[in-house]
């Protein structure tokens, strides 16, 4: 089995290429690796046989913030980026370019191998990390397409502010919820952009709905199912997927479980499907409880706060001193208690008491995981944190 390590596949991303065209099964690892050299090659060895050619693998993280591997087939996956070529009306795109680590089953798959199939120019760049190059690539772009995730967006107003970027045709999000609220400035940004909402998960490898950001008004509305894909949801609202480009298996607990064409497999985000067909997600398993009898939605709640903050913002799961179950709410980046009127005003508007956060607390900028998502985990242990407001009960 081959191991390609991103920072070198940064550099040179025709070692992707070739791997591609060989028949022993790679993975593909993160620049910093969550685990240790010893479970990775424990995780690796439980890769059964006759998964050793013509596969590929991905180290991702699940809903319990645990480590494990998708296994994917190459040729399930050079048809989803057809479907998603047509889907996302993407012939007219020339070139891809990166602003997300290719570790990312999103960016993999969305970006690098659609331009492997489709024989488009594939551009890295370091993303945020360094705006002033990536400026420089945005301004050279040519009919190009860019993937994000919506906690980018705040950063990219911030670092890339009044520029316009015309040479940008097509702008996706996934990986966490869609900016809804930001379309005016996104537009400004990317005048002749076409802005999608893409919805999936690793074990979907990663695409299950798509939808144009004119088709609805809600950022929880996801969009229809890809062709092909069948999605139902539980007694619990839980969204099952049956996917025929999906993973094949997954390594996860020094397990590995198979995934079969008749498996309904858990996406790990709750949802129901609208009269027209299209879906709407209630947020993460772990982001809806109930406090005080009253049912709390994350994903709710950072619609109304987004709407009313300008910068960035995350929640975190938090008790409260009478071990009732509550949440706090991180904003970035450094404000006065002033300049959270706004959002205390949303929340009194639109949320009963109980679901608002127990405390409001502000640092200079979100932690983030290397493919761009708040890391959700490390909000709780932040030591630069300040606390704008709390609920006085």
């Amino acid at each position: 089995m081959i191991l390609l390590h991103e920072q070198n596949v940064h550099h040179d991303p025709s070692r992707l290429s070739t791997a591609w065209a060989e028949s022993e099964t790679f993975a593909l690892l993160p620049e910093k690796l969550s685990v240790s050299e010893e479970w990775l090659e424990q995780s690796l060895n439980l890769v059964p046989r006759e998964l050793h050619r013509d596969h590929f693998i991905m180290l991702t993280s699940g809903t319990t913030g645990q480590p494990k591997l998708i296994v994917g087939n190459r040729a399930r996956s050079e048809k989803l980026v057809h479907v998603l070529h047509d889907r996302q009306d993407s012939e007219l795109v020339q070139e891809t370019i990166s602003m997300l680590p290719l570790s990312y089953t999103y960016s993999f798959v969305n970006q690098w191998l659609w331009s492997h199939v489709m024989q488009r120019r594939f551009i890295t760049t370091h993303g945020l990390a360094d705006p002033k190059s990536l400026k420089a690539s945005l301004q050279a772009a040519c009919d190009a397409m860019i993937c994000l995730v919506g906690v980018q967006v705040p950063l990219l107003m911030t670092h890339l502010a009044g520029e316009r970027f015309e040479g940008v045709i097509r702008v996706h999000f996934a990986g966490g919820r869609f900016p809804q609220e930001k379309m005016d400035d996104l537009r400004a940004m990317f005048p002749n952009a076409q802005v999608f909402n893409n919805y999936g998960c690793a074990e979907a490898m990663p695409r299950l709905t798509i939808r144009s950001a004119e088709e609805a008004s809600e950022a929880a509305n996801i969009g229809h199912p890809l062709c092909g894909i069948e999605m139902r949801s539980d007694d619990h609202h839980a969204i099952l997927f049956r996917s025929p480009y999906g993973a094949v298996g997954v390594v996860e607990a020094m397990k590995f479980t198979a995934i079969t064409p008749n498996d309904w497999i858990p996406s790990g985000d709750l949802g129901e499907m609208n009269d027209d067909g299209s879906w709407r997600l209630l947020g993460r398993a772990s982001e809806v409880f109930k406090r005080h009898g009253e049912k709390v939605s994350l994903a709710a709640l950072t619609t109304t706060v987004s709407a009313a903050w300008s910068g960035q913002c995350a929640f975190y799961r938090e008790a409260d001193r009478t071990g009732e179950d509550g949440c706090v709410l991180v904003l970035a980046p450094e404000a006065t208690n002033d300049a959270i009127k706004p959002v205390l005003m949303a929340l009194r508007k639109h949320h009963p008491r109980a679901q608002w956060p127990l405390r409001i607390e502000n640092v200079p900028t979100l932690p983030l995981l290397p493919n761009g998502k708040t890391d959700v985990r490390a909000l709780p242990s932040l030591a630069n944190k300040s606390t704008l407001w709390q609920q006085h009960i």
